[in-house]
């Protein structure tokens, strides 16, 4: 770690600090904050992030809709959220400032940059005045820095033009923030000159800009304190930084391993899900092949087929794609092959909020096919865990011959954790034998395939691999005859393979873990029930209430279809249930249902993720009003 507090600043150790960076959406404030979590990650210390995208693919540059952010919590113990409000707000031009002020906690430190607040960028932002200047911003500590100067002075020698050196800004800022908060700028300057080796005055820009943030935090005297957040006290282990993509892309390339088949994904790329394809596309080396196809229902189709042919098939999407996919679902429930269906889901309905997260397809996935057409559906609860979530999809669909539904969110999708690389020995065995020869004989005595000759466990259908000696049978989207998988329009036989379906969905139950809990399991007064990607801010608001004397539970789902076997027994073991969600009360109206408990809903529907604050405050106001109680 590089250590170059000035000898009149006075350095104050921190638990934990939140920092948010905006700007415009050229102003590079993705990259700015990923690089802060980077070298945080590798000093130690346990970090969650929150990257929020504008809608607008270029809006307008300089105004309230172009703003980008980058929010991080850094600390020296666990943590399960970016933090609910930040304690630095980094704000690169009037937008910035106007649009997340408000997100700042009383008496937080704001640093601008100063060149950017002249009347035309002030106009865009709707400011009559400059906030620094009207005494609006009183009640926060302001440092004015001007960073676009300073950035194009120290670059002027470099032979970089001005308009290209003012793009490294950004990098003023990275080292201003880092000299802040201690941050080891090794890692930043090596990453530099390894991401912009072809490009050496850009390298030289960039390294520049930050060298000169980091030396005006130490010369400027503007800031008397800096502060250290110490490495966190982490299992051992060799870490990385990972969002929530990534470890399910690689969960996949594991679980093709693990299942020692190929993997072969059919995307088309939609916000949030295209990192998935990118990512995969780089791993051919561990027989990974992946298809960018024409449309969101050619490429499930190709991965149906890929399915057929003996491939772990996996197929990529958001909220709009699995609408579109729907028809080629029913028809793999129907076939009984094992094919991953992902969903990152965002914002809707319709095109919705493409860059804003959301849970609100757990229905969809639920129901959203013709007929009755049942599937299992895991969900992702935290970033790294992705990698958990991808693997157990995997495992689920090609034990049970099934397509599966994976549900993950924008939140988890971006947002970074330090992840623990898993010993691969410890990884599951998840392989399946592909039927190599007849299982029966025909009228005649002569040995036949029976394609819907079930496995008596399982219900499992043979997995045949098309042009295999004598195993040639027919797949399409008519039914079925039970074991020889003719095409039967008996009345008969279509509710028995309609009940054969339903059974080997509802038998999974027996083959998953019981429902993940955690608190006060005991002698709760209240549960609070969770999927996906609530985990951190449930994690971290129930500590806050238990914290305070309350008696508090907290069970999360990462099977959502068959429920854990024992779910029922949790949920009545508790006098008051909430069910907090990023929708309108899916869960809770799945629950209510199937057990008939009066879980309440708690629901936010904003395109952001609860905060911790939030979920405290619903379980405060459960415990003492009249929501959630089981009647």
């Amino acid at each position: 770690m590089t250590d170059t507090a000035s000898a009149k600043t006075e350095v104050r150790q921190l638990d934990s600090v939140i920092v948010r960076f905006a700007g415009d959406s050229g102003d590079g404030m993705q990259l700015t904050g990923d690089r802060f979590s980077n070298a945080s990650a590798l000093f130690g210390n346990d970090l969650a992030t929150l990257p929020e995208f504008p809608a607008e693919i270029r809006a307008p540059q300089g105004t309230l809709a172009g703003v980008s952010a980058f929010q991080l919590q850094v600390a020296s113990h666990d943590i399960t959220t970016p933090g609910d409000a930040p304690n630095v707000l980094v704000a690169m031009n009037p937008a910035a400032l106007k649009k997340e002020v408000h997100r700042l906690e009383p008496g937080g430190t704001i640093i601008v940059n100063e060149d950017s607040f002249e009347e035309r960028n002030l106009s865009k932002a709707g400011y009559a005045e400059s906030p620094l200047d009207d005494h609006s911003l009183d009640a926060y500590q302001l440092f004015r820095v001007p960073m676009t100067t300073i950035t194009k002075e120290v670059c002027k020698d470099l032979g970089v033009k001005p308009r290209d050196a003012e793009r490294s800004k950004n990098f003023f800022a990275l080292g201003l923030v880092s000299w802040l908060y201690h941050r080891p700028s090794d890692t930043t300057l090596d990453w530099i000159q390894t991401k912009f080796s072809r490009l050496p005055n850009v390298a030289a820009a960039n390294t520049a800009a930050y060298k000169a943030g980091h030396a005006f935090g130490e010369t400027a005297e503007l800031f008397h304190v800096s502060y250290e957040v110490r490495p966190a006290q982490l299992p051992p282990g060799t870490y990385t930084n990972i969002d929530g993509n990534t470890a399910l892309s690689w969960g996949l390339v594991a679980a093709g391993q693990l299942a020692k088949v190929p993997v072969f994904l059919g995307s088309y790329p939609i916000t949030p899900a295209s990192d998935i394809l990118h990512e995969l596309s780089k791993h051919k080396n561990f027989g990974v092949r992946t298809f960018q196809a024409e449309d969101e229902i050619a490429a499930v189709g190709s991965a149906l087929g890929a399915a057929y042919g003996g491939n772990l098939a996996v197929t990529t999407t958001s909220g709009p794609g699995v609408a579109l996919k729907g028809e080629t679902i029913g028809l793999a429930v129907s076939l009984e092959l094992p094919l991953l269906v992902i969903d990152i889901q965002r914002g809707g309905p319709s095109t919705g909020l493409p860059t804003k997260t959301e849970a609100s397809d757990l229905m969809m996935a639920m129901y959203g096919r013709h007929g009755e057409a049942p599937l299992p559906i895991v969900a992702a609860y935290s970033a790294a865990q992705c990698f958990e979530a991808a693997i157990e999809a995997a495992r689920i669909a090609l034990k049970y011959r099934t397509p599966v539904i994976l549900l993950s969110d924008g939140y988890l999708a971006n947002g970074t954790e330090p992840w623990v690389l898993p010993d691969v020995d410890s990884l599951p065995d998840i392989s399946v034998p592909f039927a190599t020869d007849t299982n029966g004989v025909d009228d005649d005595g002569e040995p036949v395939f029976y394609p819907y000759l079930r496995d008596p466990v399982t219900l499992a259908r043979p997995w045949a691999i098309p042009g295999t000696s004598g195993l040639m049978h027919r797949v399409g989207g008519i039914e079925k005859e039970d074991v020889t998988g003719n095409i039967s329009y008996d009345p008969g036989n279509h509710q028995l393979m309609t009940d054969l379906r339903q059974a080997k969905i509802a038998g999974i139950a027996d083959d998953i873990p019981a429902t993940m809990t955690a608190g006060d399991i005991d002698d709760a007064d209240l549960l609070v029930l969770g999927w996906g990607s609530t985990w951190g801010s449930i994690t971290a608001g129930m500590k806050r209430a238990r914290a305070e004397g309350h008696k508090v539970a907290h069970a999360h789902l990462t099977h959502l279809n068959p429920f854990p076997a024992d779910l029922g027994d949790v949920l009545l073991r508790y006098p008051k249930v909430i069910v907090p969600e990023m929708n309108m009360g899916q869960l809770s109206k799945l629950v209510r249902a199937e057990y008939l408990v009066d879980a309440a809903s708690v629901t936010k529907v904003m395109g952001q993720p609860y905060t911790a604050g939030e979920i405290y405050t619903a379980i405060v106001d459960a415990l003492t009003g009249e929501e959630g109680g089981n009647r």
